[in-house]
């Protein structure tokens, strides 16, 4: 047996197998990773045609003068914060990335706590989703439409004059104006008062001509000469018009004309009014005796234009209204995600919170909404890489007249490389885009991974 381990040992260690061909690796999902590769070829093909050539193409344009032949060095760079427009755009844009996320996400918020509770609730979402169907394009005509300034046809403009009109009316006579040979004389601010003073018991007729018969307000009746009477000043207020050529008496009431229903006449005296009524439907009014020896007035008020609304497309509001179309699209898609991420909220969480005393503002400031920080951090953060490329609404919506005021880094990138034929200084903007891009997207990255880790 010695003899035998010594023969063994003699031998030394047993010499090693010689390696055989080698094996194909494969992936996690058990593909030879040579297959993998080349099903994805064709896919990194047009990966590389599509975003890495056209990325790095216009890094190195964004280098040279407009013809593309010279070297420019840092001048298109330079006329990012040079050029008037561009840093309207730059500005607008900071704009956009402050409000619109923030407005959207924090409705997509309310709406999605909000409809938790109720039985019409997915019914709701589904009307506050649906604009995410339509394209860009169309939601910029029809918000050009909503924000029409004429009352008639822009609805923006149609809500606020309602509730404008609720408190203060507008005169339905905004034109109307002294004829030839009135004894009506303009008294400065829109006003007009009668060249003499008045006397109880006598009759004054105030006729006023500048409106169209066709005009005049619905209810109005055809006007009556007035009638006399002991200690009043009785007259009339009337649209001197008849149709006709050489038809009707001048500064007489006619059969076919119409009063001044709703008129105010005051009675002026050493600039103080002492009386005041309103013509009633057939243009007849009555001051007591206090307006002897006064002047008749017609205040402004009477005159004074419709209002019309906002110039919502104006330069002063051009931006916070496309901003408002902007949060009308994409308020669904926050909601749609936080309800999402609502659904996964333990809900003994909220008890207990409620069983310890908290009211309900409290466990949505104190508990829900820390719970749905992750979610809504993934909102805000689409919600500003979205906005950052904002070009179509603000192209359709705004008017040639404020397209300036309104204008954003997307929609001075086109203008400048195709309206104003500069390519490098677009290419530079396309740059500058990408680098704006670049730091909320490593950030999204980020916490992606921090939750995976979680």
């Amino acid at each position: 047996m010695a003899s035998a381990t010594a023969a063994g040992a003699s031998r030394g260690p047993a010499a090693p197998k010689s390696p055989g061909p080698p094996k194909s690796r494969k992936s996690v999902t058990g593909t030879r990773r040579t297959v993998a590769v080349l099903f994805l070829l064709p896919a990194l093909v047009l990966l590389g045609a599509l975003v890495v050539y056209p990325i790095g193409y216009s890094l190195i344009r964004s280098f040279y003068d407009q013809s593309g032949d010279s070297f420019a060095g840092f001048d298109n760079y330079r006329a990012l914060f040079t050029d008037d427009g561009i840093r309207t755009a730059l500005k607008n844009n900071v704009i956009w990335v402050v409000f619109a996320p923030t407005v959207a996400t924090a409705l997509g918020l309310i709406f999605a706590v909000l409809t938790e509770r109720v039985r019409w609730g997915t019914a709701f979402k589904l009307v506050v989703f649906m604009p995410m169907a339509i394209s860009m394009l169309a939601a910029g005509i029809i918000f050009r439409l909503v924000y029409d300034q004429d009352p008639d046809k822009g609805v923006a403009n149609a809500v606020w004059v309602g509730v404008h009109d609720t408190f203060a009316e507008s005169s339905a006579f905004p034109k109307a104006h002294p004829g030839r040979e009135s004894p009506l004389e303009p008294a400065g601010g829109g006003a007009f008062i009668t060249k003499e003073p008045v006397s109880a018991g006598q009759t004054v007729a105030l006729p006023l001509v500048g409106v169209a018969p066709d005009l005049m307000p619905d209810g109005a009746e055809k006007a009556v000469p007035a009638k006399p009477e002991d200690g009043k000043i009785t007259g009339t207020t009337w649209q001197d018009f008849t149709r006709g050529k050489g038809v009707g008496q001048l500064n007489g009431v006619d059969a076919a004309e119409l009063g001044y229903a709703g008129m105010k006449i005051e009675a002026v005296k050493d600039g103080e009014v002492v009386a005041s009524t309103t013509a009633a439907g057939d243009g007849t009014f009555a001051l007591p005796a206090a307006a002897d020896g006064a002047q008749l007035r017609l205040p402004a008020d009477n005159f004074k234009e419709p209002y019309n609304g906002l110039s919502w497309l104006g330069p002063s509001l051009v931006t916070p209204a496309i901003i408002g179309s902007y949060v009308w699209m994409w308020a669904g898609f926050a909601m749609v995600l936080i309800a999402a991420g609502l659904a996964g909220v333990p809900r003994e969480l909220l008890e207990a919170a409620r069983v310890d005393g908290a009211n309900e503002w409290q466990v949505f400031r104190r508990v829900t909404v820390p719970l749905l920080a992750p979610v809504l951090a993934v909102v805000v953060v689409t919600l500003m890489i979205n906005v950052l490329k904002v070009f179509d609404l603000v192209f359709i919506i705004a008017p040639g007249s404020s397209q300036d005021d309104a204008n954003v880094l997307a929609l001075e990138l086109y203008r400048k490389g195709f309206a104003s034929d500069q390519p490098g200084v677009a290419s530079a903007i396309a740059v500058f885009l990408l680098l704006l891009v670049i730091p909320v997207m490593w950030f999204n990255v980020r916490r992606l991974r921090r939750e995976v880790r979680r």
